[in-house]
């Protein structure tokens, strides 16, 4: 899966950074470093999908939910430190 553009809306970007403590700068950061892909639900809309990014930035191991849009277009929803699930799969993964 390849991505081009990020779509971002204030709604969500507040819900990031105020109960979360994410940032935006740490969002991009997940998809710039080939980050572990998993869809998670199959959406309303056709070719409209929701997926997860695990993946690592400088500090954090975080976890992207994110509607897969055409044209390589990601509208991200939500993201959070990874669950101790989450993280001991995203590490397996990597060795």
């Amino acid at each position: 899966m390849k991505i081009i553009e990020i779509i971002w809306l204030v709604q969500y970007v507040e819900k990031i950074e105020r109960k979360h403590g994410v940032g935006i700068d740490e969002v991009e950061q997940i998809f710039a470093n080939h980050p572990l892909a998993r869809r998670i639900e199959k959406g309303d809309v056709k070719e409209e999908d929701l997926y997860r990014f695990l993946g690592q930035t400088a500090g954090r191991h975080l976890a992207v939910f994110f509607i897969y849009k055409s044209g390589g277009k990601a509208l991200i929803i939500s993201a959070r430190d990874m669950s101790d699930r989450e993280r001991k799969h995203y590490v397996d993964s990597k060795k």
